[in-house]
């Protein structure tokens, strides 16, 4: 029986199909020039439906829903808002693309994509995860490769698809074999049943490693990250700002669900494991970002890391490290959203992502030039901006649950970061343009790019400033888990 439970469980969910349905109703009867409209509908709607959620759709008491397919909790909530939030923005950033803003069918699969999301971010049983991992992923397949008259493009789709699809594979065979072990597919009865010891710990752990490949290629920590810069790179900007934010949270939520959730007896041994790839991923990440020349790759060097130091919360095996994981992932999610968006603002006017071509922009545009400054410096860890409390809250999950090293390792590596970052930050405000008057090369920013970067802007400064309600949320989500 469909009661009112069920129906505000996936309130967000059914707005998102009914927008996606007017969308694909509307988008044909437009004209050529009218076509980039579609992303103002879009990001109208998603706000929208963030408000009606807030509204009629927040959460009580932790429920299972739909047969205990889908938990209605603040965990899924949060990260539910996070998503459509990035797809609006995303949308706004969309609209000026030269070749893929007046297409509607990006903003579909946009929507199709935040959809399974959702339901990654809901999910309490495999079978429920596995559907929302793959609604999630197949429309970012075709939004990375969605330029076909671009080689990188076709390339960074024909990747994307190739590695996810043998990462979905493992993961599946994992799925697979937790229910051959367990007899059942629900995430909130497998504690208990592999608590119970009929299962020894050499099948427990190799479940783990198989679902931990999947989940580690979405989230792109070491030794799944391969993917990540040519996808970056070749994509649309706006999609790459998109899978480097909202895909990689998603996937995020699946690993703080899952393992705190189901493996809870087995935390001692793979917080150990999560805390050596913890380590990895930060060092290798920051490492390979240092030589970089083109500004996409330097940021999903970058996504790399920072996917190191959220795991911090995750080995912390808290109540404070799964807020602080959470909180961190609200915080990237605008910061990372603003250095692409400037990126994309600039690359619009100038058809370059190098980082060399930067230099001047101070003079071309300084609005400009002030919003990747804070985007930069949150991304370094640096007050009084979002990322700076991010990393504040993990690593102090970290030394709380006692891992001391792991805390060392993420601020040396947070060292590292500042200098590429600022070396970045260099171009922007200590070179010129060659035998230029930057005055005559302004780089003009359009409607929707001006309130999007703004919108992010002052995201970024109130997270790291007001950042009380927002860790109460965070830690609201939290607190269902334990």
């Amino acid at each position: 029986m469909f009661t009112s439970i069920d129906f505000v469980s996936i309130l967000p969910e059914i707005l998102i199909l009914a927008l996606a349905v007017i969308l694909l109703c509307v988008e044909p009867f437009w004209k050529e020039e009218e076509r980039r409209n579609a992303g103002w509908l879009t990001a109208g709607g998603l706000f929208l439906i963030i408000i009606i959620s807030l509204l009629f759709g927040q959460p009580g008491e932790p429920t299972a829903v739909f047969g205990g397919m889908i938990r209605f909790d603040w965990l899924g909530f949060f990260f539910k808002l996070l998503f459509m939030f990035a797809a609006a923005v995303t949308s706004m950033l969309l609209m000026d693309h030269e070749k893929a803003g007046g297409r509607g069918e990006a903003y579909l699969l946009l929507l199709a994509s935040v959809l399974g999301m959702n339901l990654m971010a809901a999910s309490a049983d495999l079978i429920m995860l596995y559907l929302a991992i793959e609604t999630a992923s197949i429309p970012l397949y075709i939004l990375a490769g969605f330029l076909l008259t671009d080689d990188r493009s076709t390339e960074a789709g024909f990747k994307y698809l190739l590695f996810g699809t043998l990462a979905s594979t493992v993961m599946l065979y994992g799925f697979s074999l937790i229910f051959g072990f367990a007899g059942t597919t629900n995430l909130y009865l497998l504690s208990d049943l592999f608590a119970s010891g009929k299962i020894s710990a050499v099948l427990a752990f190799s479940v783990i490693a198989l679902v931990l490949m999947g989940i580690g290629f979405k989230v792109a920590v070491v030794p799944f990250q391969f993917w990540a810069p040519d996808v970056y790179q070749g994509s649309p900007t706006p999609v790459a700002g998109f899978l480097s934010t909202a895909s990689k949270a998603a996937g995020f939520a699946v690993i703080v669900r899952f393992f705190i959730v189901a493996f809870p007896d087995y935390a001692p041994s793979w917080t150990v494991l999560l805390a050596a790839l913890s380590a990895i991923t930060m060092t290798v990440g920051n490492l390979l970002a240092l030589s970089q020349t083109n500004i996409k790759r330097l940021l999903a060097y970058s996504s790399i890391a920072h996917a190191g130091y959220a795991m911090i919360g995750i080995v912390a095996f808290s109540q404070l490290g799964a807020a602080s994981v959470v909180f961190y992932l609200a915080a990237y999610i605008v910061t990372n959203l603003l250095a692409f968006g400037v990126i994309m603002a600039f690359s619009r006017v100038t058809g370059s992502d190098d980082i060399k071509d930067y230099a001047g922009l101070s003079r071309r545009n300084p609005w400009l030039a002030l919003m990747m400054l804070a985007a930069f410096l949150s991304l370094a860890g640096m007050p009084p901006f979002g990322g700076f409390v991010g990393k504040v809250f993990v690593f102090a999950a970290g030394v709380q649950a006692g891992y001391v090293w792991l805390v060392i390792v993420g601020i040396l590596n947070s060292i590292i970061g500042v200098y590429y970052y600022l070396n970045t930050m260099k171009y922007v405000y200590l070179y010129r343009l060659p035998d230029e008057d930057e005055e005559d090369h302004p780089v003009l920013l359009t409607r929707p790019y001006a309130i999007a970067l703004a919108v992010l802007v002052i995201g970024v400064i109130l997270v790291g400033t007001v950042f009380a309600p927002w860790f109460s949320w965070s830690n609201s989500a939290a607190l269902n888990l334990f």
